[in-house]
């Protein structure tokens, strides 16, 4: 079926619901892929992404378990 096929099929079966919530759900999904778009990162970004990204490749990680304890003894001192 193709994609304009596929189109039609949506909208003839979608004028023959009567569920509000149902639509409204379906709707929400149209609407977020109809407004999606690319995320275009500023330079700044990319380099820490890149950045971020070598730390990876280099081992340079924090695990979870310590993150969360570095974040409990921080909130601690507040």
């Amino acid at each position: 079926m193709s994609t304009i096929e596929l189109r039609k099929t949506i909208i003839e079966n979608l004028s023959l619901i009567d569920d509000n919530s149902f639509l409204k759900a379906i709707n929400t999904i149209v609407e977020s892929k109809a407004n999606e778009e690319v995320y275009k990162l500023s330079d700044y970004q990319r380099k820490r992404v890149i950045a971020g990204r070598e730390q990876v490749k280099n081992g340079q990680t924090v695990s979870n378990e310590a993150l969360q304890k570095e974040i409990r003894q921080w909130l601690s001192t507040k």
